[in-house]
């Protein structure tokens, strides 16, 4: 993604912005070059709709607990500009409010907090937080907060710099250390990167935010090409105040075709109805006649829930099989869509790509049907599209956005409690501090079980990440366990399942993969816009998972230690077992010496034997059928 031509001449940074706390009037926007909104001025405090809670990111819940913080946060574009996701970085900071040279008289507090942030079209997070950190540093020892000439050098600068810049290239994975990851969740990693190509409700919680956003900046660089290209359409919501109950028809079938996926169920019904009437027609266009009735019910009811622990809502994905019939006639001449049953909107299916290529097929055209930049195997993944959001921070004023009918799920972060405690809103909390992956739906918890050959790609990232770590100045610095080859493996994973979808008779060679999960993720959004075009360089992968081979006793051990480390019950028992080692060689103090030191020996036999049941090294073998006898699903 170049930035040339028109958005060359505006510019990679379209605002610098200074975000203040007011004593009566909460956060608010003190500055912005260039103004906001044009109209009004430099100081203007008024916000275009679209970026209401740009003051609650750039200054986040509870920043006054902390002398400094960074935020990464999304926001939406603005009504008719022609541009996506607007990625936004902001360094905060409070001084004291005595240490100014210039007090004005709305400084009442013993503090003066504010933040510097940066509006930008382009995604280099690390970079535009190592600029702005020192900028931001630069400004508070100025002492003089109207001193704002710094500021929009600060602009030119970053324009200047930036100008023909390559969203490519290591500089977009500044700071995001998958190592780092990999040693704090270990194996848990593999379950996130699951759990997101499921489209699931993720929460990532902890605080500061600089560390929230950094963990789930990097779960999102394991995906090949997600961080350059495929978050333009990831920040698609409107405020609370924009959605009225009485919206027009044509806002509706807007939103729709823009937000909203249509239930399984409800596909199923609007088939039966259309191969009724007329098995041909496709799409049922909204005609000033028949838009009466639409327009008594516009508004999207929400999704019932199958229980308070699940949160699978009636919206979710197309049935693949009506998608294959939707494409088939497509090239027919159709348009491929069905209408909805209930408010009657066209609810389109994009049609694959015509175009004559090699061998009679379909010459990939980009961003034909995911509206991304793709590579010429179809990357990045249509993940975070079609109300799929993808929210760094969410602050406390974004809360209802959990559980609006127009988003299908969410990838996002929070430091506030409130989200934590609501989990009936997500599929998944993530506790970044404890390392801890909470999935109250236990369908759900199965289907992300790690298959065995999951588990050895899994140990065999960890084998090679922790290695060599005494080693102070080699640690991180060679290519296998660092960063970069960690992305690589993950690159070779969703290349070798991808590829591996494409066999639908070879349920052996999908096994490895999870059949559940399989079956799941063919369903949702991303895969069926994957699949729906052609991308001939899948035909030089080969099929099959990287670590498939035949089981063996190390495999046992893998699995029983993943098991004891994961599963509730399994902590329990070791918990146990060392509370009553301690309370059994307490004892045997107590009572002599000798029988004191025969317990010491029994502990120390049992905690060998427990070492035992430490990840054995495990190396890619070759294909070969694996054993139907062996579990291959297990509960995170």
């Amino acid at each position: 993604m170049e930035l040339n031509g028109k958005e060359e001449l505006k510019g990679a940074v379209l605002h610098i912005v200074v975000v203040g706390f007011h004593h009566k009037k909460g956060c608010q926007v003190e500055y912005s070059y260039p103004p906001l909104i044009p109209e009004e001025g430099h100081d203007s405090n008024n916000l275009p709709e679209e970026w209401k809670y740009l003051p609650f990111l750039a200054l986040p819940d509870g920043a006054h607990n902390y002398q400094e913080d960074t935020v990464f946060f999304h926001l939406p574009p603005l009504t008719g500009a022609d541009m996506k996701c607007v990625y936004g970085v902001s360094c905060y900071r409070q001084i004291e409010a005595k240490s100014l040279k210039v007090r004005l008289a709305d400084v009442t507090r013993e503090t003066v907090q504010k933040s510097v942030c940066v509006l930008s079209r382009v995604p280099l997070y690390g970079l535009l937080q190592a600029k702005l950190q020192l900028i931001t540093h630069a400004y508070f020892e100025e002492k003089d907060f109207s001193q704002i000439s710094i500021l929009k050098e600060l602009y030119e600068h970053m324009n200047s710099s930036l100008s023909g810049t390559a969203v490519e290239g290591s500089q977009v994975f500044l700071g995001m250390s998958p190592r780092d990851l990999i040693l704090h969740f270990r194996h848990k990693v593999l379950i996130l990167f699951k759990l997101i190509l499921l489209e699931k409700k993720v929460l990532f919680y902890v605080s500061p935010v600089n560390r929230l956003v950094g963990a789930l900046m990097t779960v999102l660089s394991l995906f090949p090409g997600m961080i350059e290209h495929g978050l333009a359409d990831s920040s698609h919501y409107r405020p609370k105040s924009s959605v009225s109950e009485n919206i027009t028809t044509g806002d509706s079938v807007s939103r729709a075709e823009d937000l909203v996926s249509v239930s399984i169920t409800d596909i199923a019904n609007a088939t039966v109805e259309l191969m009724g009437e007329d098995h041909t027609t496709s799409t049922v266009k909204a005609s000033p006649e028949t838009s009466t009735p639409a327009r008594e019910n516009t508004q999207l009811k929400p999704p019932s829930w199958t229980s308070p622990d699940s949160s699978e809502s009636d919206w979710e994905t197309l049935d693949p099989s009506v998608l294959e019939e939707g494409t088939r006639d497509s090239e027919t001449g159709g348009s491929g869509g069905l209408e909805h049953p209930e408010t009657g909107i066209p609810v389109t299916v994009q049609p694959r790509g015509l175009s004559a290529g090699p061998g009679g097929q379909g010459a990939v055209s980009q961003g034909l049907v995911s509206g991304l930049e793709e590579d010429q195997y179809g990357l990045p993944l249509a993940i975070f599209t079609k109300g799929y959001l993808c929210l760094p921070y969410m602050a406390l004023q974004q809360h209802h956005l959990l559980s609006d009918v127009t988003v299908r799920g969410f990838v996002a972060g929070a430091t506030n409690i409130l989200f934590r405690q609501q989990r009936h809103l997500s599929d998944a909390i993530v506790d970044v501090e404890e390392a801890k992956l909470q999935i109250g739906d236990p369908e759900l918890r199965k289907v992300l079980g790690l298959t065995t050959a999951d588990l050895r790609f899994a140990d065999y990232l960890v084998k090679h990440v922790t290695e060599n770590r005494e080693d102070v100045f080699l640690d991180g610095t060679g290519w296998e366990g660092g960063d970069e080859w960690i992305r690589a493996q993950f690159g070779l994973y969703i290349h070798s399942l991808l590829s591996s979808t494409l066999l639908e008779d070879n349920e052996k060679l999908l096994a490895d993969w999870g059949a559940p999960f399989i079956s799941a993720w063919r369903i949702t959004h991303n895969y069926r816009v994957w699949f729906i075009n052609k991308h001939p360089a899948m035909a030089e992968i080969t099929p099959g998972h990287p670590f498939q081979g035949q089981y063996s006793a190390a495999d046992l051990k893998l699995r029983f230690s993943h098991s004891v480390q994961n599963s509730e019950r399994g902590k329990k028992m070791g918990a146990a077992v060392i509370t009553t080692s301690r309370s059994v060689v307490q004892t045997g103090k107590a009572v002599g010496q000798s029988v004191g030191g025969a317990l010491s020996s029994a502990k120390s036999a049992m905690s060998s034997w427990f070492s035992t049941l430490a990840p054995p090294a495990i190396v890619p073998t070759s294909a070969s059928s694996p054993d139907p006898q062996l579990p291959t699903e297990t509960k995170p």
